[in-house]
């Protein structure tokens, strides 16, 4: 199947011959789908806090933070396709729907403005000016989101990557530094580096605080091959293999090198205003004090165990109702250590408001447990997808995340996904048809063997920007 040619091309990705051929043997056999049980609902997989109790873990983390290494995870990789798809169609084909006339009708409504008035021509048309925003110009159709103008402020509009500095200082601050990471594309990096060169110092003296910037791109060796629809492999015009990024499913080894008591994750698009940043604020920190506690309280009965003091009903019952972990009717000490030796994390759920996204499954295990995960629906059966329909809550990748053994070392996360939850997709290069496949989500099959707890978090809590109208909406205006 593989020339020499091939093997030195594949070599050079960081990927084995053996690597290669299992992705190719997942184009063939397909991935299965995953064995859910139901959907998480409040008091049965999704917990609903009262003000008394946000209110103790809100108190629990900011005390804690001071002697913690907390780190902000933002995955910021790829360019801003989908947010400006409309636009481009517009402009290349003459495709003009409602979101052309919302868009033009309501432009100097957008943060961008001044940037884009700046370089239109006089008596600019409607597709020139639709073009100054994706083509020459702002070049927005290029960029990531992260290098976008969101918002309007008297002082000064601020991009995406600037509003993760400020929400950076106030939830994931601590001992007068925040840390900050973020996964780019290699091509965008520079960009990254240079407008944080800029702004990072106003923000230090705004808020009286010193911030720690990373930067991670994708590594090549999470790569995947591409193949026909007959699934051999796709060969580019000059022979060689095809090889594409896999998803934010490659992630999991970016967030595998942070070294952190505290890893909170957050999309780069979801990001408000100051003025409505309140209840974003207080529920990363609900949501974190969280995390210490159940880590705290699992780490105690995990030494126990150990040390064999344990009350193994206790322990069972801890399972269950604190980290939501159905155990089979004849459980043993043995299955308790494994349940409660993994990474925590704790995920933010919104009520379900017709929002694109995942959601909170209880899933079927081979060990014979319920565990909660966030399920896509390109991930449950056509039989199961009522479930989908009938879920309360759905994912707005809001996760605080545990990495830390009871030992003080760090999990290798890489030991707790599930590699049969990847995702196969049909897609294009030079006009011809081939099939992708993506590494299991990062927050999907990536985290599947996670401890996983969900909490109800306020709908104001979420504000994505998937298209570029998006930034019409009462979250994203002053």
């Amino acid at each position: 199947m593989f020339t020499e040619k091939d093997l030195h091309q594949i070599e050079q990705h960081g990927l084995t011959r053996e690597a290669v051929e299992r992705q190719i043997e997942n184009f063939r056999r397909g991935f299965p789908f995953l064995k859910v049980v139901r959907a998480a609902s409040p008091d049965d997989g999704v917990v609903v806090v009262d003000d008394a109790a946000a209110n103790a873990a809100q108190a629990r983390y900011e005390q804690a933070a001071h002697g913690l290494s907390v780190v902000k995870f933002v995955p910021a990789s790829g360019a801003a396709t989908r947010m400006f798809k409309e636009l481009f169609e517009f402009v290349n084909e003459g495709k003009r729907g409602k979101g052309i006339d919302t868009l033009l009708e309501n432009i100097e409504r957008f943060a961008f403005w001044p940037e884009l008035k700046a370089v239109l021509p006089e008596g600019a048309d409607d597709r020139t000016v639709v073009s100054c925003i994706v083509k020459q110009g702002l070049n927005y159709g290029q960029k990531p989101k992260g290098l976008v103008t969101f918002h309007a402020y008297p002082d000064g509009a601020r991009k995406a990557v600037e509003e993760h500095l400020v929400e950076g200082a106030a939830y994931a601050s601590t001992d007068g530094v925040a840390r900050i990471h973020f996964t780019v594309s290699p091509e965008h990096r520079a960009g990254f580096e240079s407008l944080l060169a800029e702004k990072v110092p106003l923000y230090e003296k705004r808020f009286g605080i010193r911030y720690e910037i990373s930067f991670s791109v994708q590594k090549p060796s999470t790569d995947t091959i591409a193949v026909n629809p007959d699934n051999t492999p796709f060969r580019q015009e000059d022979g060689s293999l095809l090889f594409r990024p896999a998803g934010h499913g490659a992630l999991i080894e970016n967030l595998n090198e942070i070294d952190a008591d505290i890893i909170f994750i957050k999309n780069i698009d979801n990001v408000t205003t100051d003025a409505r940043r309140g209840d974003t604020i207080r529920y990363k920190k609900v949501l974190a004090g969280l995390l210490l506690e159940l880590q705290e309280q699992a780490f105690a009965h995990l030494r126990a165990l150990e040390a064999g003091t344990a009350d193994l009903a206790e322990v069972a019952a801890f399972v269950e109702q604190r980290l939501c972990v159905k155990l089979p009717a004849a459980y043993d000490a043995a299955l308790l250590r494994a349940v409660l030796d993994r990474p925590i994390r704790v995920c933010g759920m919104v009520r379900n408001e017709g929002e694109p996204g995942g959601g909170p499954f209880w899933v079927a295990n081979p060990d014979g447990t319920e565990s909660l995960q966030i399920a896509e629906s390109s991930q449950i059966s056509p039989d199961d997808m009522p479930l989908m329909k009938s879920a309360t809550h759905f994912n707005p990748v809001d996760l605080v995340c545990g990495v830390r053994t009871s030992q003080g070392g760090k999990f290798d996360l890489r030991r707790y996904t599930d590699p049969s939850t990847g995702f196969i997709s049909s897609k294009s290069s030079g006009g011809r048809e081939l099939r992708a496949q993506e590494l299991p989500g990062l927050w999907n099959g990536a985290m599947a063997r996670w401890n996983t707890v969900f909490v109800d978090v306020p709908i104001t809590t979420f504000s994505p920007v998937k298209v570029v109208q998006d930034l019409l909406r009462p979250q994203h205006q002053q």
